[in-house]
């Protein structure tokens, strides 16, 4: 092997392994360590009380004629968290036949700027109140 292909094989290696640094450096900035539960509780309540908390209360604890007691509550129990999630995107209409109330509850609580990772925010935050 000539003076050449060593000096091209260094090089190549060397390219690689500056790769390989970048980027597992922009993965260790980039992810960082993941949120606990308790900073997506505290999110998920941030979250539900500026867009829940007009018609279910400041403390989920409901209205007598809008949103229903949503602590210790049986809807909330039964459900999944994907199930919970795919219910407030969609929210249910005033005519649906399980709605008790008949008032509408909007797709995102009337907040379409809420994401997915709100709504799954405001399910960790409706599963520590149960």
């Amino acid at each position: 092997m000539g003076r050449t292909e060593t000096v091209a094989r260094r090089r190549s290696r060397r390219t690689r392994l500056r790769a390989i640094w970048v980027v597992t450096c922009l993965a260790a900035v980039g992810c960082g360590d993941p949120p606990t539960t308790d900073d997506r509780v505290a999110q998920g309540q941030l979250q539900f009380r500026a867009t829940c908390a007009m018609c279910h209360g400041q403390d989920a604890q409901g209205s007598r004629l809008m949103g229903k007691d949503l602590r210790r509550n049986e809807f909330v129990a039964m459900r999944s968290d994907a199930e919970l999630i795919e219910f407030l995107a969609r929210g249910r209409s005033a005519t649906h036949p399980d709605n008790q109330r008949g008032i509408e509850m909007p797709p995102r609580g009337g907040n379409p700027s809420l994401t997915d990772e709100d709504l799954a925010a405001i399910v960790v935050y409706l599963r520590s109140i149960q």
